[in-house]
């Protein structure tokens, strides 16, 4: 059972997925149990892995190799370390989260829309696992098409423009990815394997030509500004739990592809490059965060908040600090709890007042108090107050940042500021004061099924605030091991 650990965290969902499917929405009720069934299974699936975890080793572990096109020498190879588990987990659990969280809102096409998350799940996770070039970019691009039907038919009026844009965004930035795989797969013996790649000796301006085409499908799935604008606009259209899944699993994948394969393959390019990333980390921690203050729907201002926390991100890769590598995937963690909390709140007002227009709001506190105590955690989060898991990760970014460059950790500090001034604002607005609208008045507290989901969201926000060191100890090791390969040119001599 352990050798396929990893083929059934990925495949028991897309298995299942289709399952779904079949039951047809006839039996919307039934496609609802055995969707949270498969989930709860895939869930516990996933769990072996971190109990059965050396934290001692930066090697690959739980890892199968099967020939899959022996021709082209392409493998159907798997494997984590401590970067990568810590998403699968992520993935499986907030999938559980996803199905419970849509049990009522979707009444349309109930079986299509479990299935589609069901099937994404098994795609995300294979994307942590994958260790053939050729599979990462399959399962890359295979998920896609789940969340472009997930936003193309259960969004909101402006669907298929988000979902059109959604996907030439993220689709073209990946066919530079693949020009650079093939490259790869051509000085590097006919291998398609990123273990490999990490070994391969590459000339100055290949690796430069390499880091950017990476550079565009990471960036733009990430996503970092410039190419940032599908973001809002898919947020803004997509169902609830589509943007529970966008914001808290999909953008990491892009992040994910920095430490996977830009760090470690092209290491010079990386160095010779990293004042650019700084840079552009830099306009999204503070530009951005100057646009979300402006928003007035609330789905959209934390779309914005988003692409500035994962600036913080990009921020700590390009120090090449381990401390801030740390911190950027605690911060990768936090933001998948806080995010999907700040949307599950968002979609708790919308289900019951149909508008995410804060100026509709205001009083919620009055008659939603468990609500609005939650909502508080969860903005605090956001905000990074200690004791939150916002903080942890922020924090570790910070004081990596500063004993490489000191300049930008003080300029992202700023964005700690700017961070609090969109969310308190956002907060004071539609939670406290006064009722104005009549329509607030009659607004019902949550209810068993919404408090389980974001009290256990709550949970882990403030576990991975107030003890991070678990969390931490299943990095350690496999972060070392990438500060010292990228420490190494690879420049033939």
């Amino acid at each position: 059972m352990n050798a396929q650990l990893l083929s059934y965290s990925i495949w028991v969902p897309i298995v299942g997925g289709l399952l779904v499917l079949a039951v047809g929405d006839r039996r919307a009720q039934l496609a609802r149990w055995l969707a949270l069934l498969v989930s709860l299974l895939a869930f516990a699936i996933t769990i072996p892995l971190y109990t059965g975890f050396d934290t001692h080793t930066a090697a690959m572990q739980f890892s199968e190799r099967v020939a899959w096109i022996p021709s082209l020498n392409i493998y159907y190879h798997l494997g984590v370390d401590g970067i990568s588990l810590w998403f699968v987990l992520l993935t499986s659990f907030l999938t559980v989260l996803v199905v419970i969280s849509s049990w009522r809102n979707v009444q349309t096409r109930v079986a299509q829309f479990m299935a589609a998350f069901l099937i994404m799940e098994g795609m995300m996770i294979g994307v942590f696992c994958a260790l053939d070039a050729i599979l990462f970019y399959v399962f890359w691009e295979a998920m896609l098409i789940p969340m472009f039907l997930i936003i193309g038919v259960w969004g909101g009026p402006r669907r298929v423009y988000a979902t059109i844009k959604f996907f030439l965004y993220t689709f073209l930035g990946s066919v530079l990815m693949l020009v650079a795989l093939l490259y790869l797969y051509f000085h590097s013996d006919h291998s398609f394997d990123l273990l490999v790649y990490q070994h391969t000796p590459l000339g100055m301006t290949a690796q430069i030509l390499i880091f950017i085409a990476f550079f565009v499908a990471f960036a733009v799935k990430i996503p970092m500004w410039p190419v940032h604008t599908w973001l809002p606009d898919a947020h803004v259209e997509a169902p609830t739990a589509g943007s529970v899944v966008l914001a808290a699993i999909m953008l990491k994948m892009g992040a994910y592809g920095f430490l996977r394969l830009s760090l470690p393959i092209v290491p010079d390019a990386s160095h010779k490059l990293a004042w650019l990333m700084i840079l552009l980390s830099l306009i999204a921690i503070i530009y951005v965060a100057l646009v979300a203050i402006v928003q007035e729907d609330m789905k959209k201002l934390v779309a914005y908040s988003s692409i500035a926390h994962m600036g913080f991100v990009t921020l700590g890769f390009f120090v090449f600090d381990s401390v801030a590598i740390e911190g950027s995937i605690i911060q990768m963690l936090s933001h998948g709890f806080i995010s999907a909390a700040m949307f599950l709140c968002i979609g708790v007002l919308y289900d019951r007042m149909h508008t995410r227009n804060i100026r509709a709001y205001g009083g919620v506190a009055n008659v939603m108090p468990i609500f609005a105590a939650l909502m508080m955690l969860f903005a605090m989060g956001n905000v990074g107050l200690p004791g939150t898991s916002g903080f942890v990760g922020e924090f570790m970014v910070v004081l990596g940042t500063y004993q490489m460059h000191p300049w930008a950790a003080i300029l992202a500090a700023t964005g700690l500021i700017t961070g609090a001034s969109y969310t308190l604002w956002l907060f004071k607005r539609a939670i406290f004061g006064g009722i104005v609208h009549p329509e607030v008045a009659a607004l019902k507290d949550l209810d068993l099924r919404e408090i389980l989901v974001l009290g256990t969201l709550a949970a882990f926000t403030l576990l991975l605030g107030v003890w991070p060191a678990p969390f931490l100890d299943i990095v350690h090791s496999s972060v070392q091991h990438l500060v010292a390969q990228i420490a190494v040119s690879k420049i033939p001599a």
